[in-house]
């Protein structure tokens, strides 16, 4: 570690990254360059102290939204790797039509709390925990929310405005898009930060200790230039109006804003502080609506291009899946309320038959199995259809219909999330045991 700055050294480093001095202590050792000066120390150590608690804010709301997804399309494991139409329409992810038509306004703020599936949130996660840090650290927390904030809202909005079909051909592409589609992410933010510390890196490139000429300004083109070709590569999924939207507006801010340079004082701080408060304020409003409306049913456009990307072989097993729930379902009450178990060993044949859709699926349907095999086994006495509830029924036949219901909830919840993806197809849902 040096001992002027404090920052960390590389094994066999002569001379600290950051200041520039040199930690060589034999006494007939050299210095490959002159000692720190003491603007340079003060600078990296006044910088290097500095906290950095809404990185670490931010990492966590990120993923707690991500997880409250997750829980909602059934914690299955098809969901980390493609979040359902629905999950992402509940939680605010940008939607232009939703905007225009609901005015749905809040659509321009969650989007950057809102990831696709898991790898998106683990990229843009890593990400926000190597650059936040340094943006936090040089400009103080508040302004490090309200960057966060605007230019992560300015790059939903670039997204909003690039919806241009007639522009989205050939080059265009990789600004425009041809479709309304569900969009979400912390990048438009994430690149906002990137603008702040290369616009930072160039206007101080005169006084900044070399470590952090290095980081940051020119030193940052690498990266840009390699995110921008992947945009390009990945043009059609990968939404680059909303990039560079984060991008731009992140280097006007730092442009505008004045840099309070470590140990001076500021007569704006109050403002800023203000002005945090008012885009956390922004935030949770967002999300407030988004809980107001959570329930909303899914736009049918969007619903019809979710169905759309399935092929028929996946809307076929679907088809021959859903018949085979159904059919055990319609034996499993004619057992529990009739006592008529001619058709349960036929319909178990079918589940064992039916294929295999997801793992959370699977276990649907291994549970059903055994609900119905189990009714099979009772016998079960005709119980009248005009009772509201089994009292008065043999014991075991209540415990039974108790563990129906338990399932028919998790099997209602499924249909209500991951099974809307698997095609075209209605399936009831399951009802209690009556």
């Amino acid at each position: 570690m040096c001992r002027n700055c404090g920052s960390i050294i590389g094994a066999g480093q002569k001379d600290c990254a950051v200041c520039g001095a040199s930690v060589t202590n034999s006494a007939g050792a050299r210095t490959s360059r002159p000692g720190a000066d003491n603007e340079t120390l003060r600078f990296a150590r006044a910088v290097l102290d500095r906290p950095y608690k809404f990185t670490i804010i931010l990492l966590i709301a990120n993923i707690f939204v991500f997880l409250l997804m997750w829980q909602s399309s059934g914690m299955t494991s098809v969901a980390l790797w493609n979040f359902p139409e629905q999950a992402l329409w509940a939680f605010g992810a940008k939607l232009n039509s939703a905007i225009n038509e609901q005015h749905q306004w809040w659509r321009f703020v969650t989007p950057m709390f809102v990831h696709v599936n898991l790898p998106h949130l683990l990229i843009n996660m890593y990400s926000l925990w190597v650059v936040g840090p340094y943006v936090e650290k040089l400009y103080g927390s508040a302004k490090f929310v309200v960057f966060w904030v605007v230019t992560g809202v300015a790059g939903v909005v670039a997204s909003y405005l690039t919806l241009r079909p007639n522009l989205a051909v050939g080059p265009g592409r990789f600004l425009f898009k041809n479709s309304d589609v569900l969009s979400a992410g912390a990048s438009g933010a994430l690149f906002g930060l990137v603008g702040v510390l290369f616009v930072f890196g160039i206007k101080f490139r005169h006084e900044l200790p070399e470590g952090f000429r290095r980081a940051f300004g020119t030193g940052l083109l690498p990266m840009i230039m390699l995110n921008l070709f992947i945009g390009y590569v990945g043009r059609g999924f990968i939404d680059n109006a909303a990039h560079l939207g984060g991008l731009v507006s992140g280097a006007i801010l730092a442009f505008a804003v004045d840099y309070r340079r470590p140990g001076e004082r500021s007569g704006m701080a109050i403002t800023w502080h203000v002005l945090r408060i008012a885009a956390i304020a922004l935030v949770a409003i967002g999300f407030w609506m988004t809980a107001k409306h959570f329930r909303d049913p899914l736009p049918a456009a969007i619903a019809d291009q979710a169905a759309a990307r399935f092929v028929e072989p996946n809307n076929q097993k679907f088809v021959v899946w859903a018949k085979a729930m159904n059919a055990a379902q319609d034996a499993f009450f004619g057992a529990l309320k009739e006592g008529d178990v001619t058709n349960s060993d036929s319909a178990v044949k079918d589940l064992e038959n039916a294929p295999s859709l997801d793992p959370k699926a699977d276990e649907l349907r291994e549970g059903l199995k055994a609900l119905l095999i189990k009714s099979k086994e009772l016998k079960a006495p005709v119980v009248n259809s005009n009772q509201p509830s089994l009292k008065g029924a043999p014991a075991q036949l209540k415990e039974l219909a108790r563990d129906f219901e338990l399932w028919s909830k998790e099997y209602n919840n499924w249909l209500k999330t991951t099974g809307r993806t698997y095609g075209l197809v209605e399936v009831p849902e399951a009802g209690p045991a009556k």
